[in-house]
């Protein structure tokens, strides 16, 4: 068989006209409650109450004495006689040399670690800070971390062999708890600190000076390339060819960095990305190739929006195989595809990796198996082969062989029946299903003009449905979910994986409910299944959610617009062909409703604008304030919602606005509401499981808005009827499970609410609260707006879509020079 490389270094450069691109998650930075950002003064990842005896580390002397220590350690005792010391005290005896001779020279010099406060598990020192090597369970490692962690008060074990060595005097004065050093917490950990470097070349410092520098903000130099982290070169020594050390430490995957990254760690006082100061690659060198999570998640939300999805579904060959172009297929036998993407998120040790594995056939030509396994949104490292195979059952024998040695499954079990078994640090499958994931078979820009000038639809609403249909705002969505990886087709995931989705998202939230509290146990919950979850709903940054919004906000609010684009994607299957066969009318056909741009001057249209200028109040982004423009009023005319006639006799019926984004509507249209896909304490599922609205379009809005520069969207108007006995609360119920049972309809009462004196009733006795926002008597709840919870999908109807354009408020006016 012949291997190829088939990776590509091609990466979009953007130029200065590219627009910047605001995430919710920027959003939420901005108002200072980012969900992922650590505060730069924290030490660390969980608080640490041990008790630590003895004398302070941030003595001037103790540096010395423990390089001295450890010095005579290393020189004195044998690797064996570590390992039996580090049995003797119930330590880990297991690991390199290496990391034998750390773990011994700490138990020794400040006593033997108690086990992770978490898991239980074992605790190490990495060089940098101690990390617990557990686990909560098979999705998930610890992820306990600590510079002081809590040891033992005991006496250090020293066995025969140790208590005859010639350091023995040393060894037993450290031997009491009161006599050994503690490392204090206050004092900031070195930037270098564990990191052993090479340097190669002609560098703007001599070795010497460098070397010095290096040792001084806590690393070590060596001569030798081997067992280095990095080595330090410069991009003309590349130019040259090279050297000795360069071929060494790419044969051995060690990085090759520019000296800048030394300079910027020490200044910054922060160990900065490698990836970031690449100098073997020519992508790295302008600045490209950088880990999506490593950087600005403004430059990340431009390099995905303009990327290609390179796995659309389960027939869909990978495009860096570059072999679709030849008509290439994924090869499919006695009913199974031979294409799998697999994902591992483990942040106890730092992976957020995924796999993908296809045989692929192409005309007049052998099969083809390709494989590629990387960290997500670090493409120009991942590990990717094409390798063409003469035999049918050979390359079928060797696929199943990889499957079953990535994820401890068998593989015919997975695919026939999906019987799967999570394994320790193993990958997990992201059952994909046969269609065209929207981001691939949407509109194109290019598309967008052509498929408007050749349908049938009136103009409005073939510019509404080719909103609809285009790839940019699935794009949008995704990337402002941080769930964009190109490598995965997340649009075009089989309902089986959604299922799963769902049901680990409903787990989560009754296992944090249940745990109550802050102490370690509910850590270990919430870090248990952040990991689950991340493993099932990739992210290109993962994170440990840390309450109750970061879980409505993140993962409900992620599920559900997963799910809804899963339905988009099969509703608008593959448009990506010419457009001259009219798609759009093709599409409008399968939605099965009714869509009718009103007329300006009816009264329709008019009450739906006074509706909502006297319920809106601008969404603020920071400092900025955002108002709307109505640019159109569709009519919605569903099958699968009631018709007002079906809705006449209903009692309390009340036409609201629901908040939704783009990417959502398709699925409104076609499926109708769904209720919330779970109950939390916090702003859109503080309710349950139902379908919530307000009378406010300020409270509709803030769902609605997306970015600062992609300032279009949809209000929903629909006709909810709340029952012949309405629950009013200020503060959401603990328990909804009742109300959803008996779908008895709930008003929040919020701290704002619509002037009565102006609500009228529009036709068959609907209610419009359309009145101007003003303080209601309930100052001291939760909620800003009312909202209306309906628990029956069968009393809520969509009736109108309102297309509406964001615009800054009190805009500074840029100097103008005079003419």
């Amino acid at each position: 068989m012949k291997v190829h490389d088939t990776r590509s270094h091609h990466h979009h450069q953007p130029s200065e006209q590219d627009t910047k691109i605001m995430t919710r998650k920027q959003k939420a930075a901005q108002e200072g409650h980012s969900p992922t950002k650590k505060p730069k003064n924290e030490t660390d990842h969980h608080s640490d109450d041990g008790a630590n005896n003895g004398k302070s580390s941030s003595g001037g002397d103790f540096g010395k004495e423990f390089d001295e220590f450890s010095k005579a350690v290393r020189e004195h005792l044998s690797i064996a006689q570590m390992r039996e010391i580090l049995e003797s005290n119930d330590q880990d005896p297991s690991g390199s040399e290496g990391v034998v001779i750390t773990k011994c020279v700490d138990l020794l010099f400040f006593g033997p670690l108690e086990r992770c406060p978490l898991c239980s598990g074992n605790l190490e020192f990495n060089g940098r800070i101690y990390a617990c090597k557990g686990f909560y369970s098979e999705w998930s490692s610890c992820t306990f971390k600590s510079k002081n962690p809590p040891r033992r008060q005991d006496s250090t074990k020293l066995p025969d062999s140790a208590l005859n060595s010639s350091i023995a005097d040393m060894l037993k004065k450290y031997q009491e708890p009161s006599g050994r050093p503690r490392r204090d917490v206050a004092v900031p950990l070195k930037p270098l600190a564990g990191m052993v470097i090479a340097l190669s070349g002609r560098l703007s410092r001599t070795h010497q000076e460098w070397r010095k520098q290096i040792e001084q903000n806590g690393g070590k130099v060596s001569n030798s390339v081997l067992g280095v982290n990095c080595l330090i070169s410069t991009s003309a020594e590349r130019e040259r060819g090279g050297s000795s050390k360069h071929s060494e430490a790419i044969e051995n995957g060690i990085r090759v960095v520019r000296e800048e990254w030394l300079v910027d760690s020490i200044e910054k006082q922060e160990l900065q990305p490698l990836a970031a100061y690449d100098i073997m690659s020519d992508i790295a060198v302008d600045g490209k190739g950088i880990p999506w999570d490593k950087q600005d998640p403004t430059d990340q939300a431009l390099e995905s929006l303009t990327a290609e999805l390179k796995l659309y579904g389960k027939r869909g060959v990978h495009k860096d195989t570059k072999l679709q172009d030849q008509g290439g297929a994924i090869l499919e036998k006695d009913g199974i595809l031979y294409n799998c993407a697999f994902f591992l998120c483990d942040l106890g040790r730092e992976m957020n990796e995924f796999c993908i594995m296809q045989l692929i056939t192409v005309p007049d030509s052998k099969l083809h198996m390709y494989y590629k396994r990387g960290k997500v949104g670090d493409d120009p490292n991942a590990e990717e082969r094409l390798e063409e195979w003469d035999s049918v059952d050979g390359a079928i024998a060797e696929f199943i062989s990889m499957f079953e040695e990535i994820t401890g499954n068998e593989f015919e079990p997975w695919e026939r029946e999906k019987k799967f078994e999570k394994k320790r640090l193993s990958f997990f499958p992201i059952d994909m299903d046969d269609g065209v994931d929207v981001r691939h078979g949407g509109l194109g820009l290019r598309q967008l003009g052509s498929a408007s000038l050749h349908t049938s639809l009136e103009p409005k609403v073939a510019n509404f449905m080719k909103v609809l249909c285009s790839q940019e705002i699935y794009r949008y969505a995704l990337m402002e979910m941080d769930m964009d990886a190109p490598d995965l087709p997340i649009g075009m995931l089989s309902d089986i994986h959604l299922k799963r989705g769902e049901e680990a998202l409903l787990e989560f939230v009754e296992a944090v409910k249940s745990a109550k509290g802050s102490g370690r146990k509910e850590e270990a919950v919430w870090s248990d299944y952040s990991q689950r979850w991340f493993t099932l709903m990739p992210s290109t940054r993962p994170f440990i959610f840390k309450d109750y919004k970061q879980l409505a906000d993140i993962a409900a609010a992620g599920y559900e617009t997963v799910r809804d684009i899963n339905v988009a994607s099969r509703l608008i299957g593959d448009m990506s062909g010419a457009t001259l066969d009219d798609p759009l009318s093709d599409r409008y056909k399968k939605l099965g409703c009714s869509i009718s741009a009103l007329d300006k001057e009816s009264d329709d249209y008019k009450m739906i604008v006074k509706y909502l200028e006297t319920t809106y109040e601008p969404v603020k982004v920071a400092d900025i304030e955002y108002g709307v423009r109505v640019e159109d009023i569709f009519a919605v005319e569903s099958s699968v919602s009631p018709s007002l006639e079906d809705m006449k006799n209903l009692p309390n019926k009340v036409l609201l606005w629901c908040g939704s984004r783009s990417s959502n509507l398709l699925r409104h249209l076609q499926k109708g509401f769904l209720p919330a896909a779970c109950s939390l304490p916090a702003p859109g599922y503080m309710f349950g499981r139902g379908i919530v609205c307000s009378d406010a379009a300020a409270e509709a809005a803030k769902y609605g808005y997306t970015a600062v520069d992609r300032p279009e969207g949809f209000l929903v108007l629909a006709v909810a009827s709340l029952g012949n006995q309405i629950l009013e609360v200020k503060t959401p119920p603990q328990d909804t499970k009742s109300l959803e049972e008996k779908k008895v309809g709930v008003k929040g009462l919020g701290r704002k609410k619509t002037d009565e004196a102006e609500h009228f009733t529009w036709k068959d006795g609907i209610k419009v609260p359309c009145g101007k926002l003003v303080p209601s008597e309930h100052k001291d709840s939760v909620l800003e707006y009312n909202e209306y919870a309906v628990y029956d999908p069968k009393m809520t109807s969509i009736r109108f879509l309102v297309a509406v354009k964001y615009e800054e408020q009190n805009a500074e006016l840029e100097d103008v020079e005079p003419a």
